[in-house]
């Protein structure tokens, strides 16, 4: 697909400049012309619609844990910090659970203007480089947060090689930021493209059928043993579309399409609340908010982006 890069969160060309992340004396430099990003449990400063960069100094990075490195942005240095621990004043607005959380929190050192918010409300504001910049912080400092002490004895472990590491000082034991391999598939039958939704989410909304690679397991079969698992329907041959870093929390999202063999569903209702085959007319309605009951996938979800092009015919 050659649009492939321009989903959400695809690649900019950031240079990651992964020969500076084992210099302390470099990253120590780099830092002091820099800029950080802080996040508050993975939502981003923004200011307005563009990220809330700080010099390292700032009185908003008092409570933030270590910087993670993120790269150079045209020659700046990126990075970003978790502001996890702070807790915003009583009587401030509590994030919200469910699909999407719209508050927003304001810390006392930040102007009006400036506020931690939900990354899905503000991601195709975004140019393509402060949203691979946004993506990778969020997902690498959820990392951090969620992968705070050594799986092989129990200890506490240590931030290292600016942020691309723990390290764990009792044995010795060296750990990585993971990625979570997701396949995300259009599903087509003639004219017509087979749409799910899970329970909880907002009322009428459908996507692709997606579901995570297991061990030992090609891309191709997952596409297949997912889509059979979910909706009873078989397929035959799979190709690859696009991919798209999703950092919630942190997956890969590998398009593929793929022709099914039958139209018959037969729902797993531990996986989806509903499936059904919708024709290229009914999606049009769909995107155009004009269908009574199919509201489209999230725009800037690798899903709208494929269906979008499915009906423009760009898949190529």
């Amino acid at each position: 697909m050659q649009i492939a890069e321009t989903v959400t969160f695809g690649g900019s060309g950031l240079d990651r400049h992964a020969s500076l992340r084992r210099d302390a004396a470099g990253l120590a430099d780099a830092l002091s012309r820099g800029a950080v990003l802080p996040l508050w449990r993975g939502k981003p400063l923004m200011r307005g619609a563009r990220p809330g960069w700080v010099p390292a100094g700032h009185p908003v990075l008092a409570l933030a844990g270590p910087p993670v490195f993120l790269g150079l942005d045209d020659g700046t240095p990126r990075f970003a910090a978790d502001l996890s621990d702070w807790s915003p004043e009583a009587g401030a607005d509590a994030p919200e659970a469910g699909f999407f959380d719209a508050t927003v929190q304001r810390h006392p050192a930040l102007t009006d203007g400036e506020g931690f918010v939900e990354l899905r409300g503000v991601m195709t504001d975004l140019t393509a480089r402060e949203a691979e910049l946004v993506a990778t912080a969020k997902a690498v400092l959820q990392w951090h947060r969620s992968h705070g002490f050594c799986s092989a004895c129990g200890a506490r472990s240590d931030l290292a090689v600016g942020g691309w590491q723990r390290s764990c000082p009792a044995c010795g034991t060296q750990h990585f930021p993971r990625t979570d391999p997701v396949v995300i598939m259009l599903v087509t039958h003639g004219n017509s493209v087979l749409l799910g939704r899970s329970p909880g989410w907002p009322e009428g909304m459908f996507s692709l059928l997606a579901g995570f690679v297991e061990p030992g397991e090609t891309i191709e079969a997952a596409v297949r043993r997912e889509v059979a698992e979910e909706t009873g329907v078989r397929c035959g041959a799979v190709s690859y579309l696009a991919s798209q870093p999703w950092p919630f929390p942190a997956s890969l999202m590998i398009g593929a399409r793929t022709e099914a063999l039958g139209r018959d569903i037969q729902v797993d209702p531990e996986e989806l609340e509903q499936a059904l085959w919708v024709t290229r007319e009914e999606l049009v309605q769909s995107f155009a908010g004009l269908h009574p009951v199919i509201r489209p996938a999230r725009h800037g979800s690798i899903a709208n982006f494929i269906l979008r092009n499915w009906l423009a015919d760009r898949l190529d």
